[in-house]
């Protein structure tokens, strides 16, 4: 791993240039054909990161514990209900310590309007690098895994059409961070992106703006509906996913009126049929099924979700390897 990359920070893939988001995912495909051919990869040998987690974590915790362990070192799972933070500690004093005792520092923080303040106050005192598994505005593991997933189905990727598209769910108030990862970050590399959502459930101004910069840079486009036929007539991928109402309502209150009028909101195989006859439906997970998506559509032929899953860990492990690494 080249040295530039060492102790640079992983809160938001907006500070990071195209081209080292590119070394990044040269990087992770690297990895992924090291896993697949049984090679070792112990490029943090001896090395550890602390990886915290305010919210509960599947495909997250795993994707960063397995990797690390498949790069030779060590991940410490902190639930930080178990930790002095939840006494109060600040995120300072818990940022010089941690990383006075590793290598790395990894949290998921989604409380609105805390998560990714807290992540930059430990950035701000970490002598290592401080990595973003998800916040309240930002998933830059989820953001990059997803990319790479486009890129093995489209090699080329100028002037796809991608749409990210509400869905309606009920299993919980879902933070915005998967949705605007995506607008950010998939114009940049020349997509023709729609974000599709009812009123109510919008995306803060700023990012939109970005978006609508990014694309305009790097000669793709970006544009708003509110209308669900009209985001997936044509697509050729879809990301149908549930985010919650945080900009208009700061209520963790997860089932309301306003949820409530949208059921109809749902990935089913009659949508799917507007899209490309090769459309490919893609999904952070955990999907609510039955609400978010019908089952035959999660589980029939147009899905990619467990390649985009899988991606999880060899993406983790680029970045672990390129931050924390010597070489």
């Amino acid at each position: 791993m080249k040295p530039e990359f060492k102790g640079k920070h992983f809160i938001t893939l907006e500070d990071w240039s195209k081209e080292e988001i590119e070394r990044l995912l040269e990087v992770s495909k690297l990895m992924k054909d090291k896993f697949l051919h049984n090679e070792d990869t112990s490029y943090l040998k001896n090395k550890t990161a602390f990886l915290m987690f305010f919210e509960q974590s599947t495909r997250t915790r795993n994707s960063m514990e397995a990797g690390i362990a498949q790069l030779g070192g060590h991940g410490n799972y902190l639930d930080t209900s178990g930790m002095q933070i939840s006494h109060g500690e600040s995120a300072k004093d818990t940022a010089v310590i941690l990383s006075s005792y590793g290598h790395g520092i990894a949290c998921r923080n989604c409380f609105w309007g805390i998560g990714n303040k807290y992540l930059r106050e430990m950035a701000q005192h970490s002598t290592v690098p401080v990595m973003n598994l998800q916040c309240d505005l930002y998933h830059p593991m989820q953001g990059l895994a997803d990319l790479m997933t486009i890129q093995e189905v489209f090699p080329k990727q100028n002037n796809i059409k991608v749409s990210i598209i509400w869905a309606y769910a009920r299993s919980h108030k879902k933070p915005i961070s998967v949705p605007l990862t995506q607008i950010l970050l998939f114009p940049r590399f020349g997509m023709d992106v729609t974000l599709a959502y009812p009123e109510g459930y919008d995306l803060p101004d700023w990012a939109i703006e970005k978006a609508r910069a990014n694309a305009k840079e790097n000669n793709g486009s970006f544009r708003i509906t509110h209308n669900m036929e009209e985001a997936f007539k044509d697509a050729d991928v879809v990301i149908p996913k549930n985010w919650g109402s945080w900009v208009n309502n700061q209520s963790t209150e997860v089932v309301d009126d306003l949820l409530e009028s949208y059921k109809s909101w749902k990935c089913t195989e009659e949508m799917m049929a507007l899209a490309n006859n090769n459309v490919k439906y893609m999904h952070a997970l955990p999907a609510d099924r039955g609400n978010e998506v019908e089952n035959s559509v999660i589980d029939g032929p147009h899905s990619i979700v467990y390649q985009e899953a899988e991606n999880r860990l060899h993406t983790a492990k680029a970045v672990m390897a390129m931050t924390m690494g010597d070489k």
